[in-house]
C-alpha cells in the first residue's frame, strides 16, 4: 500500500518536568520536539506537530490535543503504535485519529480545563520549618501553612466571566487580555494512593476551565489565590490588584509542577469526530 497523506489528531499526555515548555526552543528541549522527532523516526511529517495548549516550563498534561500532517500507510492504530516506540517514557500518545476538515488543535477549541495541585503540610503552626514533600514535589506545590479555602473559593467565585486578566498574564499575541472563565473552584483531595498515602496532609486541587489563558495566568492566579489563603492578602487586596490591570500587582507565579492541562474541550460537531467524544 503506497503512502497517503493523513490530517491527523492525538491526544497526548507528558510529564513536563523535564522539558521547557510544549513550543519548540532553539536552545532547549520541547516536547513539540519529542514528538517530532519521534514521529519523524516512522513516518513522513508534512507539518509541525501543532499543540492545543502551550504550556509553560515545568508544566506537565494529562489531555494535549496535537495535529500533524503526516504520510503513512498502515492504520492509525499502527501510527500510534509506531509513534510510542520512539517517545521517550514521559511522553505518551493516548489515541490517535484522522482530523476533521479544518480542524486546529488551537484555534478549534473552545475551552481549556487546567488543574493545579497543592500538597497540604497538615502543619498547625503557620512557621512551619518543612519546606517540601518528597515523592509529590515534581507534581504538586508543597504548602505547610494552613490555608482559608472558604476565601480561596469566595475570590475564585469572582473570576467566571468575561473580564480583564491583564494583572495576571501576558497575551501569547497581540495585546488582547481579557479571556472568558467558565469555572474555578479549589476542592479537597483526601485519598493518596501507596506510597503517597505515607506523607502528611491532602492535596487541595485548583481546577479552572476558560475559553483561552494568558501565558502564566493560571499559576498567577494560583499564587494570588494562596496569598489570600494564607491570610497575607485580603480579599479585598486580591480585588485591588485584579482590577489594577498591572503585572506587578500579582502574587509570585506558582510553581509550575503542580500545573497539567487536563482536557481540551471541542464544539460538538467535531468532538463527536476525534477521540470518541471524549
Amino acid at each position: 500500500m503506497a503512502s497517503v497523506e493523513r490530517a491527523i489528531c492525538a491526544l497526548v499526555a507528558y510529564d513536563g518536568a523535564d522539558y521547557h515548555g510544549f513550543q519548540a526552543q532553539t536552545n532547549a528541549v520541547s516536547v513539540q520536539q519529542a514528538l517530532e522527532a519521534a514521529i519523524d523516526c516512522c513516518a513522513e511529517r508534512r507539518s509541525r506537530v501543532i499543540g492545543a495548549g502551550r504550556t509553560d516550563t515545568g508544566v506537565h498534561a494529562s489531555g494535549q490535543v496535537v495535529g500533524a500532517s503526516v504520510k503513512w500507510r498502515d492504520s492509525l492504530d499502527a501510527l500510534q503504535r509506531a509513534w510510542n516506540r520512539h517517545l521517550p517514557p514521559t511522553i505518551v500518545v493516548w489515541r490517535v485519529d484522522a482530523a476533521p476538515e479544518g480542524f486546529h488543535p488551537r484555534h478549534s477549541a473552545i475551552s481549556r480545563t487546567y488543574r493545579y495541585t497543592v500538597q497540604c503540610g497538615g502543619q498547625a503552626e503557620a512557621n512551619a520549618t518543612v519546606s517540601r514533600s518528597p515523592l509529590t514535589d515534581r507534581y504538586t506545590w508543597f504548602e505547610p501553612r494552613p490555608l482559608d479555602v472558604a476565601a480561596m473559593n469566595a475570590v475564585s467565585a469572582t473570576l467566571v466571566g468575561t473580564h480583564d486578566f491583564a494583572t495576571f498574564g501576558q497575551p501569547p499575541q497581540g495585546e488582547n487580555t481579557v479571556r472568558t472563565v467558565e469555572a474555578a473552584t479549589w476542592t479537597w483531595v483526601r485519598e493518596s494512593p501507596p506510597p503517597l498515602h505515607q506523607f502528611a496532609g491532602t492535596k487541595l486541587v485548583f481546577t479552572i476551565t476558560a475559553n483561552a489563558f494568558l501565558r502564566q495566568m493560571v499559576r498567577s492566579l494560583v499564587g494570588s489565590l494562596l496569598a489570600v489563603g494564607r491570610g497575607d492578602w485580603t480579599q479585598e487586596r486580591f480585588a485591588a490588584a485584579w482590577t489594577a490591570r498591572a503585572r506587578s500587582r500579582s502574587a509570585p507565579p506558582a510553581a509550575p509542577q503542580g500545573l497539567v492541562l487536563e482536557k481540551v474541550t471541542y464544539p460538538d460537531h467535531l468532538a463527536a469526530l476525534i477521540f470518541g467524544n471524549e
